[in-house]
């Protein structure tokens, strides 16, 4: 069945890749990005390619931009934008951990406070948060990042719960992504370069730092992101989505086996 779906942080990466794959299979998308100049490039890409996606700029931190979302019947929204810093939790800046917080947490969840609304009166929609193996499995100097998807985790399985004793026709669900190279790790590794300097209690090993997150990328990166965008296809066609979606397999089962032995 033809759905219409709203996706944010289209401009490139999981929902760029879904929306593209989600339009290609009959849905109608609505695939947002945070600038103006991402939107445009988007749309003139999919009038190329003749698909049927819809762009506007959507910044799920300010309200004015997620308001917009009211003016559409969406049957399931995926809430994919977010950002990441870098750096020890010991000395990393606090408006650094504020801004991740704003993005992943706060504005996901008043994004979906905003389609739950119709959702519920017509009691039917999904509700889909993009986490992270990383809100699982903690990652030494990622913790700004890390946090937030811990949060989003455990936020996204009661507000399962909750709707659940309400309706079981609107549906909420996560997807857990692994390492994929989308240029999002490398990204956000790198922030915490900028503002480290000689007085970082890592200044020293600032260097091995850099060519340990290398060589771990470099491993564990799958180069493609079709086996994540086919477990988004799949949580946005269900008729009854499961909590979690994970892929690349091998590295969930490589977190639930290390969380099984408390790590």
């Amino acid at each position: 069945m033809k759905k219409t779906i709203l996706i944010t942080g289209c401009s490139s990466g999981f929902g760029r890749d879904s929306a593209i794959a989600l339009a290609k299979r009959g849905h109608h998308i609505i695939a947002t990005t945070r600038t103006e100049e991402s939107a445009q490039e988007l749309a003139a890409f999919a009038k190329q390619k003749n698909l049927d996606i819809e762009t506007f700029k959507l910044d799920i931190t300010q309200d004015a931009d997620r308001q917009k979302i009211a003016n559409y019947d969406i049957d399931v929204l995926l809430n994919n934008a977010g950002t990441g810093e870098s750096g020890s939790l010991a000395e990393i800046p606090l408006e650094k951990i504020r801004h991740d917080f704003e993005v992943n947490v706060f504005g996901s969840i008043a994004l979906a406070q905003l389609a739950l609304k119709k959702m519920m009166a017509k009691d039917r929609g999904t509700v889909l948060f993009v986490s992270s193996l990383a809100g699982r499995i903690a990652m030494p100097f990622l913790g700004s990042y890390s946090m937030t998807k811990f949060a989003l985790c455990g936020g996204v399985d009661v507000l399962r719960k909750e709707i659940y004793r309400v309706t079981k026709n609107v549906h909420i669900a996560l997807i857990e992504p692994g390492a994929y190279h989308t240029g999002f790790n490398q990204r956000n590794v790198a922030k915490q370069y900028k503002w480290m300097d000689e007085t970082s209690y890592f200044s020293d090993i600032k260097d091995v730092l850099k060519k340990d997150e290398e060589q771990y990328f470099q491993q564990m990166e799958i180069k493609s992101t079709k086996s994540m965008v086919d477990k988004i296809v799949q949580a946005c066609e269900a008729k009854n989505p499961k909590l979690r979606y994970v892929a690349p397999w091998w590295q969930g089962l490589g977190v639930q086996i290390m969380r099984i032995f408390g790590k």
